[in-house]
């Protein structure tokens, strides 16, 4: 019954609504569409949410075999060839206008590893030989470019000199302590699921080399074993700097690490990832699951009791794979209460729409936020859809 709801919900519902969202008088897709539904077709279009679009496309392709939706990832491919990798001087921008012109220039790690991750499944969904050309030259862009010897810088302008990262440690915990992140749990985390993908379809040796170390570099310096948790801020030389729990990046962490080890097939690495994932998911089960759903994050000792629509739907997919690696029962029993708050609270029943960013602790939405912005996509629901589906267990 599970996976049928999901595949319905998936099919019926997410991928009509993104289909709507394509824009084909300039390319890509629309980048607003504000809490009432209204969509702004001169709206800024965020690199990142084009990659995340063309790699759902492609992934729904693979699972769903409709020819509709390859189209679709193409559409995606084609604006992203066209207009978000900058030719002169290698990666990806970050924001641009509705026409396809850079607005922000800027280059980041995260945004580079999402764009590789995108043309790596489109590579796989279209036997498109270019982007998995293009994937693998931003790949060495930033190994070339992006590395220390401590791990991944993160913030560049566009000729690649180094700026301040404000973009992925905008935190307003961090903001009140005058704290800026040189580096970031989040950008290691998407690294290494790019790198994964690419490894997957690939089966380059140098990117099979530094996905392992980044496993390597996540086991010994992002995890914390005594407090079972990721470290989320970290200075120049990943020592942390904030003491934080983000629930959400744990959950989506521990099956996307399990994943990695699993796709590059070395039975002692299998075992030391999940030496450590199996815990970071009973920590998330034991602190941040409530009423139903996940928390958002805790820092220091605030905790955020917002449920933000990306948490809930990685959660169902990390307790998923906790089920897989442990057999616990009450990891599925979590999945499907989270499953069922989705339905109840975070799906719009409207038409037309789509899933609400936030909702409170009492399920009401919070109607300052857009249904569709540079980081609200179909990547993390469709990705729960499709990996429900994939995995084929009913809780």
């Amino acid at each position: 019954m599970f996976v049928a709801e999901v595949k319905e919900h998936l099919v019926n519902g997410i991928i009509p609504f993104w289909k709507k969202l394509r824009d084909n008088t300039y390319g890509g897709y629309y980048g607003y569409m504000n809490y009432d539904l209204e969509l702004d077709q001169t709206a800024i279009k965020g690199c990142i949410l084009n990659s995340r679009i063309m790699w759902f496309f492609s992934n729904a392709y693979l699972t769903l075999k409709d020819e509709s939706l390859l189209e679709e990832a193409t559409h995606a491919f084609e604006f992203m060839k066209a207009h978000c990798i900058d030719y002169k001087y290698g990666g990806v921008y970050w924001m641009l206008d509705y026409k396809g012109n850079p607005v922000e220039d800027m280059k980041h790690t995260y945004n580079q590893a999402f764009a590789i991750y995108a043309l790596s499944s489109y590579y796989v969904a279209s036997g498109n030989s270019e982007a998995l050309d293009l994937a693998m030259g931003l790949f060495h862009k930033i190994e070339s470019t992006c590395k220390d010897e401590y791990g991944y810088l993160e913030a560049f302008d566009r000729t690649w000199e180094p700026i301040d990262n404000h973009k992925l440690s905008d935190n307003k915990h961090m903001e009140s302590e005058g704290k800026v992140a040189e580096k970031t749990m989040n950008t290691i985390l998407h690294v290494l699921e790019a790198y994964t993908e690419l490894y997957r379809v690939g089966k380059d040796v140098e990117v099979g080399r530094c996905l392992e170390k980044l496993l390597q570099m996540t086991e010994l310096k992002v995890y914390n074993k005594e407090k079972r948790q990721l470290e989320v801020f970290f200075d120049t030389q990943l020592r942390s700097i904030a003491d934080m729990h983000s629930y959400g990046h744990d959950i989506e962490a521990a099956w996307l690490l399990d994943r990695a080890a699993l796709v590059l097939g070395n039975q002692d690495i299998i075992d030391r990832t999940k030496a450590y994932t199996v815990p970071i998911a009973y920590k998330v089960k034991e602190v941040a699951f409530e009423k139903g759903a996940l928390n958002n994050e805790r820092f220091n000792n605030d905790i955020d009791k917002t449920r933000i629509w990306w948490v809930q739907a990685e959660s169902v997919v990390g307790f998923i794979n906790a089920y897989e690696k442990t057999q616990d029962v009450a990891f599925l029993e979590v999945a499907k209460e989270i499953w069922q708050y989705i339905k109840t609270y975070f799906i719009d029943s409207r038409a037309h729409s789509e899933w609400y960013w936030q909702v409170d602790e009492n399920g009401r939405p919070n109607k300052s936020y857009p249904i569709v912005e540079p980081w609200k996509c179909p990547y993390h629901n469709g990705r729960m859809c499709l990996e429900v589906i994939r995995r084929d267990i009913n809780v």
